[in-house]
């Protein structure tokens, strides 16, 4: 099986804001696919966020740009290493300026949170009990 990449496109109002938002919480970005107009925050080595303008966006799809603070348009769900990783990841966007949409949600051998971004994107993050994903 080869290695699929996911590329994550989501459309924001500010660029400059949304990058200084993403570095407060440890990213980067990709210098070499990163100009006025769009980010590349690889998120693994197969996950890149890509934060385009809503000019940028318009390039690809003739819909009209959801507003993410009114309208659910993806659920973007990261794993992390532990429930600490968790809590580390959603304090530290609050602090950067996200919102917490909904309580943690913790069952036992699941545990998550989420925040909406700075343009309403929601990303969840989730540890799961290693001995229960690997079955």
């Amino acid at each position: 099986m080869s290695s699929t990449m996911i590329f994550v496109n989501l459309p924001v109002s500010d660029l400059e804001a949304t990058k200084a938002f993403w570095g407060k919480l440890g990213y980067s970005f990709n210098a070499r696919f990163t100009d006025e107009n769009c980010a590349s925050m690889p998120i693994s080595d197969t996950i890149v966020a890509m934060f385009l303008t809503h000019g940028r966006y318009k390039d690809f799809t003739h819909k009209a740009i959801a507003d993410a603070r009114t309208t659910s348009e993806v659920l973007v769900c990261l794993s992390a290493e532990s429930r600490d990783a968790v809590d580390e990841l959603v304090d530290g966007a609050l602090a950067a300026g996200a919102t917490e949409p909904r309580p943690a949600q913790d069952h036992g051998v699941m545990y998550g949170r989420a925040f909406d971004d700075l343009d309403g994107h929601t990303w969840e993050i989730m540890w799961m009990d290693p001995s229960v994903v690997q079955g």
